[in-house]
């Protein structure tokens, strides 16, 4: 019977991890090397995937476990500026420590100059000229730039190539 299996394994190519397996892995990587900070971050992240399965009764593909990433880097960086404010600077370093260990996780982000030229490509798409036709733009870009761009930095660069 072991020897059937390790012959399946080696016929059978390695199917790439997805996002969450690897995260998991990450997880059991960090508790062997004793990284305590890692691992509970890392521990963060997949109880709030365990709770959106939870709560939607669904299967989180890779693009959700995406979105769940970014929430949660959101709101460290809300919470790490909160801190700062209070001149709380070691819980604000706790908080980026947590942003660190999560952004490897996330797609390359675009860079300034990558992103102005996305959004003039799709203000041409869309024709749009003034700052009415704002929304257009925005929603065709939200959905052509999703994960690559921050909304914030979207509607910023937005802001300054229609105004």
């Amino acid at each position: 019977m072991v020897s059937f299996v390790i012959m399946i394994a080696k016929i059978v190519p390695r199917i790439s991890m997805s996002l969450r397996e690897r995260i998991n892995q990450d997880v059991k990587n960090a508790m062997k090397a004793k990284e305590t900070k890692k691992r509970d971050a890392l521990r963060l992240l997949t109880s709030a995937f365990k709770q959106i399965e939870v709560d939607e009764r669904k299967e989180l593909s890779d693009d959700d476990v995406i979105k769940i990433i970014q929430t949660q880097v959101k709101r460290r960086h809300d919470a790490a500026s909160q801190y700062k404010e209070a001149s709380r600077e070691d819980l604000m370093q706790i908080e980026l420590d947590e942003i660190a260990f999560y952004e490897p996780y996330l797609p390359k982000q675009l860079s300034d100059e990558e992103l102005t030229s996305a959004l003039k490509e799709i203000i041409s798409k869309v024709g749009a000229s003034t700052m009415k036709d704002m929304g257009k733009v925005m929603g065709m870009a939200s959905k052509e730039l999703a994960g690559k761009a921050d909304g914030k930095r979207i509607n910023e660069c937005v802001k300054t190539l229609l105004g």
